[in-house]
């Protein structure tokens, strides 16, 4: 029997020590790895990754996840380790997930609705576009998670204010179209191709952010089939197969404003009592088996392919894992073939404890 490693590399907070237990249900080991300690040695003949100062060990999935903070880190990690086994987000996605222009960007291309968003290079240049533009308005630095980083400008009085405040911090600004929603968004959460939980988000009086860490509330809710479809194209255009996707109810229909890579469970789990801890490391698990049997497949092929069947007529052992459909066993496809049983054939099964042999009449 294979033994299926996994491991979550993370910065341990406590939806990743939920998703580490829930992997621990499906997987034969689960490892959880500090992402701080990872390091990626990049040279002229080795591309080699390591934890703690040794080699990462082998696995068949891993998940790793991590703030905007460890961008680097993990687009180097992910693009070492994602041909050797099964990771849900590419390494591009780490890229452009956590930076909130190249979001819009990868979404624009992939025409996905948004609110009207601008780019200045600096504060300078957006004060020079203060004067076209409608208020309210929402500036953003193109990194920061949980609402940190967003600020609401009424007047272009106070959009001038708070460029003078940040002119210090000598960042590039983005300027986004004000959608009045009353301080609510709705987050959800993307696994695989589903949407396993959406919630709305209340943001605290007085406050325009709807972020759980930043006082919101959450509120369960069932998404329309457009709102949907814009939480699973977003997590496509990045390239993340797990994800959050916040989005905005307008008079134009939903709008995508902010994807989040490592997103918090706490929250949505306690407003829709969904374990989507466990949700997403079921999915871990099955794609990790669907890669592992298309790979079975491939070498099944391929020792069809180098077979002589004019030459070779019998297979005096082969260790193969059983699969099973149902309750039903189902044979190698290299066996099928060298065997010559078709379909309506008769055939003679003799069955004990531990052994099938199979003849055909």
């Amino acid at each position: 029997m294979i033994n299926i490693r996994a491991a979550i590399i993370s910065l341990g907070s406590k939806s990743s020590q939920w998703t580490y237990t829930a992997m621990q249900k499906y997987f034969d080991e689960v490892d959880s790895l500090d992402l701080r300690k990872i390091e990626v040695n990049l040279e002229k003949d080795r591309f080699e990754v390591l934890y703690a100062s040794k080699p990462l060990r082998e696995y068949d999935c891993i998940y790793a996840k991590g703030s905007f903070r460890y961008e680097a880190i993990l687009r180097a990690l992910t693009s070492a380790m994602h041909k050797k086994c099964y990771m849900p987000l590419t390494p591009q996605a780490f890229t452009a997930g956590h930076n909130k222009l190249l979001t819009h960007l990868e979404c624009m291309e992939s025409n996905i609705p948004m609110p009207r968003t601008y780019l200045a290079s600096s504060t300078e240049a957006a004060k020079n576009m203060l004067d076209s533009l409608p208020y309210p308005l929402v500036i953003k630095f193109p990194h920061g998670t949980q609402g940190k980083g967003v600020m609401f400008a009424d007047s272009h009085s106070t959009a001038v204010s708070i460029l003078d405040a940040l002119s210090v911090l000598k960042q590039p600004i983005l300027l986004q179209e004000y959608i009045e929603t009353e301080g609510t968004d709705i987050r959800a959460i993307v696994v695989g191709d589903k949407v396993a939980a959406s919630m709305y988000r209340k943001a605290e009086k007085g406050d325009v952010r709807a972020n759980i860490h930043a006082g919101g509330k959450g509120i369960p809710c069932m998404l329309d089939s457009k709102a949907k479809k814009i939480a699973l194209d977003t997590a496509q255009a990045i390239g993340a197969e797990i994800c959050a996707v916040d989005i905005l109810e307008s008079p134009r229909g939903p709008l995508m404003i902010e994807i989040n890579l490592s997103p918090g469970l706490q929250g949505i789990t306690d407003a829709t009592n969904i374990d989507v801890a466990d949700k997403i490391a079921r999915h871990l698990f099955n794609r990790t088996m669907e890669i592992e049997h298309a790979g079975e497949k491939m070498d099944s092929d391929r020792m069809l392919e180098e077979f002589s069947l004019e030459k070779t007529h019998l297979i005096q052992n082969m260790i193969v894992n059983a699969e099973m459909r149902g309750e039903r066993l189902l044979l190698p496809k290299l066996i099928t073939k060298l065997s010559d049983i078709n379909l309506n054939d008769e055939i003679s099964i003799s069955a004990k404890k531990g052994s099938v042999e199979i003849k055909k009449m």
